[in-house]
């Protein structure tokens, strides 16, 4: 059988087609050859009228030279959630479009690993993820999808640091020099990759339903009429319909960027999407994904899944179920490949190092702030001293003379709301500082 599979291995792939990946051993599977022509020609983006590089400008919308004042809109079409979607078929993914479109190089942070996309004639950098500048500067290839729709920044980058500052004066247990770091000249425009889903999901659920039944008996022992309540349980199914739109995932890996602040920053409204363009790429960072179309597919269904899941116990007219069980089937599956605006800084405070972020379309931050703990520490000393103070007078008074039990009980139960109130407080500190 060895030889069987030997030979069959050693067989030139069809004309036109390249052997790709099996999930089937002994099965050999071919697909169409990706069109080499599907990379554009790249540009690059000087000044017409003074040679210096151009990049991108919010309040232009268009690219603008710094130096000479030299501006030109974007030849881009808004879409916004009519932005066509493609059906997950191996075609779809050989004659899609590769490459930037333009002259750009990579970053490749020697610290975290991540790789980004920035400017081409970018000499010197810092990874926005991790603040390390040891990094190395090659050239991009030209392998990755392209994405076909993008939502443009909208948001400034002088908007983001007076948000950015606002935001990091906020809370009265964190540094007081926070707000006057300098980290936030450092503010980083990234685009970064997501996928978008669209399905239809038909999940049937099947149950044990439980319905609270009220019946009257009469004690004779007690000679009173009482009632008792009982569970009847009885086997009932049921169908729910969903329809997924515009289902995010995130295309970059979590070590690089956190993905729980990310998410803080959603929603991104999809009607501001518009048609590709390199130009608006122009003087800002890019990021590829990292997560291939086939992984984020997975995630999302497993998500999509639970939501579904969720939704059939809506759909159960009682709190009472047990031994349930549901299939979901997935129908008109699409996807879109973008990219999203998002300002980012990484900055160290007393060697840690947080993460904070800005959506470019709406101005929603999220991120790490550092926390004073000794602020902490003295807020949950303060919860706790009246309940303790309280008790240390009530239980002498109640142990000589028996009259400190007002006292004492009310010492307990300051005391029990102190520790209440300084387990949230503590773990919303810690929440502040987590990735």
């Amino acid at each position: 059988m060895d030889d069987v599979h030997s030979r069959i291995s050693q067989l030139a792939p069809p004309e036109g087609y390249i052997q790709v990946d099996s999930k089937v051993h002994g099965v050999i599977v071919y697909a169409p050859q990706p069109d080499s022509n599907n990379t554009d020609q790249a540009k690059s983006y000087a000044c017409p009228n003074c040679g210096a590089n151009i990049a991108y400008d919010v309040a232009e919308g268009g690219i603008a030279c710094e130096y000479c004042g030299y501006v030109a809109p974007v030849k881009g079409t808004q879409v916004g959630k009519g932005a066509d979607e493609f059906e997950f078929t191996l075609e779809t993914l050989s004659q899609s479009t590769r490459g930037w479109g333009t002259q750009r190089q990579v970053l490749q942070c020697a610290s975290c690993g991540a790789q980004l996309s920035i400017p081409h004639g970018v000499l010197t950098a810092t990874c926005p993820f991790c603040a390390s500048n040891q990094v190395n500067v090659t050239s991009s290839p030209e392998e990755s999808l392209r994405p076909r729709f993008l939502v443009p920044f909208k948001i400034s980058k002088q908007q983001t640091r007076q948000i950015s500052k606002e935001w990091l004066g906020k809370g009265w247990y964190h540094p007081n020099e926070l707000a006057a770091s300098t980290f936030m000249q450092r503010l980083t425009g990234v685009y970064l990759p997501f996928w978008t889903f669209d399905t239809q999901v038909n999940a049937d659920w099947r149950a044990e339903v439980g319905y609270e039944k009220t019946t009257r008996h009469y004690n004779s022992s007690t000679k009173s009429w009482e009632t008792r309540t009982k569970i009847v349980w009885r086997w009932e199914t049921g169908q729910i319909h969903q329809n997924i739109d515009d289902f995010l995932v995130i295309g970059s890996h979590p070590n690089h960027i956190s993905h729980r602040i990310l998410n803080q920053l959603l929603p991104f409204q999809m009607n501001g999407l518009v048609a590709y363009q390199p130009e608006y790429l122009a003087g800002l960072q890019a990021m590829a994904y990292e997560t291939t179309l086939t992984q984020a597919w997975e995630s999302a269904k497993r998500a999509i899944r639970e939501g579904a899941k969720k939704a059939c116990y809506q759909d159960i007219p009682t709190s009472h179920v047990r031994n349930f069980s549901m299939t979901a089937d997935f129908a008109d599956e699409t996807w879109r490949y973008i990219l999203l605006p998002v300002y980012l800084a990484t900055y160290r405070f007393e060697e840690k190092v947080y993460q904070m972020m800005v959506n470019g379309q709406t101005g929603k931050i999220a991120g790490q702030k550092p926390v004073a703990w000794w602020k902490i520490w003295l807020a949950i000393g303060g919860m706790l001293s009246p309940g303790l103070i309280l008790g240390l007078i009530g239980l002498p008074m109640l142990l000589l003379a028996g009259s400190g039990v007002i006292v004492a009980g009310l010492g307990i139960l300051l005391f029990i709301l102190g520790i209440v109130l300084s387990i949230i407080l503590y773990n919303k500190a810690r929440q502040s500082e987590a990735k």
